[in-house]
């Protein structure tokens, strides 16, 4: 895996599409870290959807909730708000898989800063129809990652900042990093994380050795094989798109492989059959497609 990581950095390095940062972790050990820009903090959007996920399963593990609780079980103050008498049944486990049956791409990051759900994002989400049943099919969107967060805060009783701070950035060494919010001061579901690529892929070297860190078990080894599982068909013909587990991505060319996945190009790819994992940090002027073809090419296939 190292030859052929260093093989990628050399095509990168004779025609990059914006790449900033490649590393790999590989049999316990940071095995190459190579950045094209200085180290650094950065946004690394969707990828935050994997946090989320991580912190859903810490919440199942200590019994504060589960994949099939509704969301009306944890919101019943906004019974009112809602139109459709389906939209109570939603669960958990629907809005991991993006499965919530809204069936749109909701709180996106351009339509929220035209200011989409303002002031409620749980308001918002909940007074819409569902377009078909729940867990029927795939449709990505922000919002429901951002209910599942909220569902996660609702259910410890504590801000998800601070739960996320507690049961995992501190666990894994992370410090407090800077996280977008929604309107109400919760941590924003589907995007808004700023980390390094050292420190964002910390989550995947976590899912690599079965939730323990440091020797500590910090979310349950049966929550990091259910995550990274596919559970819904996406609909896209190329495997590297066409499985989602609870908010990460299979990749279809290797047994057992899953990602974290953020826009431009911000992985974290969790390659059990090598343990490994392999990230990688971009631009937003990052040609994503040609990137994404040159890492399966070199290192994935």
């Amino acid at each position: 895996m190292l030859e052929r990581t260093r093989a990628l950095i050399d095509a990168l390095i004779q025609d990059n599409p914006g790449v900033e940062a490649i590393a790999l972790y590989q049999n316990g050990e940071m095995q190459l870290v190579h950045r094209f820009v200085p180290a650094g903090p950065r946004l690394i959007y969707s990828h935050t959807k994997s946090f989320i996920s991580t912190l859903a399963g810490i919440a199942i593990d200590e019994g504060r909730l589960t994949l099939d609780t509704r969301v009306i079980d944890l919101f019943p103050e906004y019974e009112s708000v809602i139109t459709d008498e389906n939209v109570k049944s939603i669960t958990l486990r629907h809005f991991l898989m993006m499965s919530s049956g809204l069936g749109a791409s909701l709180l996106m990051s351009s339509n929220r800063r035209k200011g989409e759900g303002y002031p409620d994002y749980v308001g918002y989400m909940l007074s819409h129809k569902l377009q078909y049943p729940s867990g029927e099919k795939f449709a990505y969107s922000n919002g429901d990652t951002h209910m599942a967060g909220c569902m996660v805060q609702r259910a410890v009783g504590k801000p998800l900042l601070q739960y996320a701070y507690e049961k995992l950035f501190s666990k894994l060494d992370m410090g407090f990093p800077a996280w977008e919010t929604d309107p109400d001061g919760t941590a924003f579901g589907g995007s808004g994380l700023y980390l390094d690529v050292t420190e964002m892929m910390k989550l995947g070297i976590l899912y690599l050795n079965g939730g323990v860190w440091n020797g500590e078990q910090v979310v349950s080894r049966e929550w990091v094989s259910e995550a990274g599982k596919k559970h819904i068909d996406t609909g896209h013909p190329d495997s590297w798109n066409s499985g989602y587990g609870y908010q990460f991505w299979t990749v279809g060319e290797r047994e057992n492989a899953f990602r974290a996945d953020g826009m431009y190009g911000q992985f974290s790819i969790v390659l059990p059959d090598a343990n490994a994992v392999l990230a990688s940090q971009c631009s937003e002027r990052n040609d994503v497609a040609k990137f994404a073809e040159m890492l399966r090419k070199y290192t994935i296939r």
